[in-house]
């Protein structure tokens, strides 16, 4: 990477930005062409410090995004991309840090931006943010195919899981969870001591399983405890999404990988991790049927299947033109080859967008202007 091509990158980003102030009349985008002169500045003295790009972010997006670069490395003149697993939360923080070759071009996430995260990315000067929804997943509950498959509901997870659950006696309390075994959860469980590897708070795929199983299909089944929310929020959300401290559940890391070692070596353990995980140990490993629904392609696409979510990676857009090979590594990702319905990506576990919602969401994608908010766009909700 040259000065002079720098200089050029730089300029060409500029050019976008005052192509929208001349059509937004918005004149906040002033601040993002600082946010381009502050990285021009910092590469500039650093200008063959990187020419390879930088990606952080999920252990459920890792697995999808190493295929890609591993192709992308061997098909493109760029290099392979340099990708860390370091769960959707942490590969946040390191993203929303800064501007320049010491900060990540991407982060992949398996739930979508937060708005803290938001600000701590304005408070830092990273600019304009591209969302690119790149699939679905499902998390699963599973264990070893040389026990019982499980039949559960979300409410037995939470039961189960929650640090603390209502009072049986009605009073309309919580207490310490008592549960040694998922029979005293629900009858129909087996009488065996509740052990569940899952991953920790930093991770995406802990976020989503505490609100689409814990929350979701727990807390607000329970009509006080919805109540809850409006009277005292963090309260509701502490209840809901704390899960216990007494060995039932145990943090296993960001390494999906080790969890289903341990699964296999302990048939009375459960296992929480993305579907793809499922899909690539299917002999060593199977799914719990959950809430009816057995975990597969058809039922995370379809949403039948209750524990499911989609997948993101985020684009620093003050990055593209000064990092080689940026947009062409979106092109390559969001591409019909790689994510399409027929994709090599969905030999690997990912479930495809509906067609329709790739024709609407990916031309703003390569465009740069599907662009975070105040809130991830795919939480604003359409009219």
């Amino acid at each position: 990477m040259t000065s002079t091509f720098l200089n050029k990158s730089v300029i060409n980003l500029c050019n976008i930005y005052m192509q929208k102030l001349n059509k937004q009349g918005d004149y906040t985008m002033l601040k993002y062409l600082l946010s381009i002169a502050l990285i021009a500045g910092t590469i500039a003295s650093k200008v063959h410090a990187r020419d390879q790009i930088s990606i952080v972010g999920s252990s459920t997006v890792y697995p999808f995004a190493i295929v890609v670069a591993e192709k992308f490395g061997k098909t493109t003149n760029f290099k392979t991309p340099k990708i860390e697993s370091t769960g959707s939360g942490g590969g946040l923080k390191l993203f929303c840090a800064g501007v320049g070759t010491q900060h990540p071009d991407f982060t992949n996430a398996s739930r979508a931006i937060k708005t803290k995260e938001i600000k701590r990315c304005r408070e830092n000067g990273v600019g304009d943010i591209t969302e690119v929804k790149v699939g679905y997943d499902g998390i699963v509950i599973a264990n070893s195919k040389s026990a019982a498959p499980y039949k559960m509901t979300r409410m037995d997870l939470y039961l189960g899981l929650a640090k603390d659950i209502p009072n049986p006696d009605g009073s309309e309390s919580f207490i310490p969870n008592p549960h040694k075994t998922w029979k005293d959860v629900n009858p129909e469980l087996p009488a065996v001591k509740i052990e569940v590897l899952g991953p920790p708070p930093t991770s995406g795929t802990r976020d989503a399983f505490s609100e689409l199983a814990l929350e979701k299909g727990g807390c607000k089944k329970i009509k006080w405890i919805k109540a809850l929310k409006k009277k005292n929020k963090s309260e509701y959300k502490s209840k809901c999404h704390t899960v216990r401290e007494d060995g039932a559940f145990i943090e296993a890391g960001e390494n999906d990988n080790l969890i289903v070692q341990k699964l296999v070596s302990n048939p009375n353990a459960l296992g929480i991790f993305g579907f793809s995980f499922l899909e690539q140990n299917r002999d060593k490993i199977q799914g719990a049927i959950m809430n009816g629904v057995t975990p597969d392609i058809d039922s995370i696409s379809s949403g039948a299947y209750p524990v499911s979510r989609p997948l993101f990676f985020y684009i620093k857009n003050a990055h593209v033109g000064v990092i080689p090979g940026m947009i062409e590594y979106v092109e390559m990702f969001v591409g019909d080859a790689a994510s399409g319905d027929d994709g090599y990506l969905s030999e690997r576990g990912l479930i495809p967008m509906p067609a329709a919602e790739r024709a609407e969401l990916m031309p703003k994608v390569l465009d740069l202007t599907l662009i975070v908010g105040d809130k991830s766009p795919s939480k604003v909700s359409k009219k």
